[in-house]
């Protein structure tokens, strides 16, 4: 991958903390805490996903960057979501550990040398390398598309 849309991917990476803010700034927690049916993520959930996959995201760019022939370990979102209390976890706190998590890495990609971005781990769940630049990839959609999710919640909760 060039250099040019690299530098895209994280600055839209960057971006998705504050969007999300945006977003949900200022709902009530009826609205927060709305589940289209059983089973199925509410907004605060899905904003405890981002701050913990961004977690994620974190550990495996270090795994990538620094170790030798790193594995990732694979996670299950659904069980994290139950066992994590993502219920009783504060949205205001989640949202500032997202963009906190969020800028390190960004910074952390805007250092990387061109070969870092080559470098990779090995995905159990993908049985594949995953390369540092997929994982900013990554990064750089995960937020787009638990906006979208954010916006068809916040209508049907109204």
């Amino acid at each position: 991958m060039t250099e040019q849309p690299l530098k895209q991917m994280i600055d839209a990476a960057e971006r998705n903390p504050e969007d999300i803010a945006r977003a949900i700034t200022g709902l009530p927690t009826k609205v927060l805490q709305y589940k289209p049916a059983p089973g199925k993520w509410c907004i605060q959930e899905i904003v405890a996903h981002l701050a913990d996959s961004e977690l994620v995201f974190a550990y495996r760019l270090r795994q990538a960057l620094a170790d030798k022939q790193p594995t990732f370990a694979p996670i299950d979102q659904d069980d994290w979501a139950r066992g994590l209390g993502y219920m009783e976890a504060s949205v205001p706190e989640l949202l500032a550990q997202y963009s906190l998590l969020r800028r390190s890495n960004v910074r952390l990609l805007r250092r990387a040398q061109a070969a870092d971005f080559e470098k990779s781990g090995f995905h159990p769940d993908q049985k594949k390398q995953i390369t540092v630049a997929e994982l900013a990839g990554y990064m750089a959609r995960h937020g787009p598309n638990h906006l979208q999710q954010i916006e068809r919640l916040k209508q049907q909760a109204a």
